[in-house]
């Protein structure tokens, strides 16, 4: 299953943005999803994972932590991330990806990454 994010765009220090991720297919093919972001020159780091199904299973990095949140919405078979209150920081490419979750450790999936949506936040 293809994953595709979008939503991405330029904002200002503080700005708020909602990305959201979709799959090619008809749901998604795996029992939790993960948030990546790749800056320019950086690793990708993971931002924030779900259990699908499972509301408050939501797990954040301190650095997103209470600015960021994830949800499901099971009707459009999207999976969102809401960022709120955003900083120059936070500028990088967002992507989705199918995994799975063992506590609080997320292992993506051993398929290709899907096309990312750029985020930037100016100054």
């Amino acid at each position: 299953v293809q994953l595709q994010a979008s939503g991405g765009g330029l904002v200002q220090t503080g700005g708020s943005l909602t990305l959201s991720c979709a799959a090619s297919g008809s749901t998604f093919s795996s029992t939790a999803l993960g948030w990546y972001r790749q800056a320019p020159g950086e690793q990708r780091e993971l931002v924030a994972s779900m259990e699908l199904g499972s509301p408050g299973s939501a797990d954040y990095k301190d650095f997103v932590k209470g600015r960021f949140t994830i949800s499901v919405d099971m009707a459009k078979n999207m999976v969102n991330l809401q960022m709120n209150n955003l900083r120059p920081e936070d500028t990088a490419v967002y992507y989705c990806k199918t995994g799975r979750r063992l506590g609080h450790y997320f292992y993506p999936s051993l398929t290709s990454w899907g096309k990312g949506t750029q985020v930037t936040v100016s100054s």
